[in-house]
């Protein structure tokens, strides 16, 4: 799995580090970096993380509304918020919300996706063996599922997603055969993910709760998605959608309209960390994702890992977790 990190120098001595959202998109999104963003936000003032992105965004709004530009203005952004913070000695989520109190956020088990029936039942029951209370597959079968689901038992939360692979009628299909596997979600069932009209088919005929919303670009499409009665778990990611700054106007507005917000952070680096922020700084009860594995070597350090289902918010000031150059200079592949 790949990723793209960004780091941002100030002519203070004061660096921050962010992440653009990765996977197949990591050489657009280091090259809209590159090219279209650095240009633009090199020698601007770093103080006024609001007034500089929502200037970035006018500029390049034919480009950035979601997609790699998008992704590695989020990058921009988090680092942003890290420097914030070591000049105000604070943690991000404190910048967020002065009150915040949290210190142990709850992590679901998002195992990656194996389609092997033994395999998924031996990784659930190890998960939930490491104290994990909510288990997220993302396989495709009623089979693999059942496994899960005998292997966790009943009093663990088990979510479905299938990375948007089927027709409306397929995922309908498919929801009701596992009605009696008391899915806590399933996940952006249909392609394209967009098609509100599909979801809800698929939450009124399937009778699962729906989840979605990885794919949002900007805070009005989040709108437009939290106006949706058929999405029950709205699921914007910091790496795509515009970093923290994006990500609190979505948590703000899900409060004032009573919308559950659930971060998604398949990550293992900078986003993975302000997505911590983020939970700790919600009013609102959320989960942190973690793709689940062991890594042979982590670019945060310990500031990934859980014990017992949970996270510990980070403390220090900014992102709190500094990122291990070594680890990123002896994987770099760029």
């Amino acid at each position: 799995m790949d990723a793209v990190y960004l780091r941002v120098d100030t002519d203070v001595g004061i660096s921050g580090w962010g992440e653009a959202f990765g996977f197949g998109a990591c050489r657009i999104a280091h090259a809209a970096a590159g090219m279209v963003v650095a240009p633009l936000a090199v020698g601007q003032q770093a103080d006024d993380i609001p007034t500089l992105m929502d200037d970035l965004h006018r500029k390049l709004q034919s480009m950035a509304l979601n997609g790699p530009v998008r992704f590695a203005l989020s990058a921009l952004d988090i680092a942003l918020w890290d420097i914030a913070g070591k000049v105000a000695k604070q943690p991000i989520h404190r910048l967020l919300n002065p009150n915040s109190h949290k210190k142990h956020l709850p992590v679901y088990a998002s195992l990656m996706r194996m389609q092997d029936i033994a395999n998924v039942v031996k990784v659930s029951a190890q998960a939930v063996g490491r104290g994990y209370r909510h288990i997220k597959l993302h396989e495709r079968s009623l089979e693999c599922v059942s496994g899960a689901r005998q292997a966790i038992g009943a009093d663990v939360a088990l979510m479905l997603d299938t990375n948007c692979a089927w027709s409306v009628d397929q995922a309908i299909g498919q929801a009701q055969s596992m009605a009696d596997q008391d899915l806590f979600w399933i996940e952006e069932p249909i392609s394209p993910p967009d098609d509100y009209a599909g979801l809800a088919r698929v939450q009124e005929e399937g009778r699962i709760p729906v989840a979605a919303g990885e794919n949002l670009g900007t805070f009005h499409d989040f709108c437009r998605m939290a106006g949706q009665p058929s999405i029950d778990y709205l699921q914007p990611d910091v790496t795509k959608f515009g970093g923290i700054t994006e990500m609190w106007k979505a948590v703000t507005y899900a409060a004032a309209h009573n919308c559950r917000l659930e971060p998604h952070s398949p990550l293992y680096g900078p986003g993975l960390i302000a997505t911590q922020h983020i939970v700790a700084a919600m009013e609102a009860d959320a989960m942190v994702e973690f793709y689940y594995c062991e890594l042979g070597a982590s670019p945060m350090g310990e500031g990934i890992y859980t014990s017992d289902g949970f996270m510990t918010a980070p403390d220090g000031p900014g992102l709190g977790v500094e990122v291990d150059v070594e680890i990123i200079e002896k994987y770099r592949t760029a």
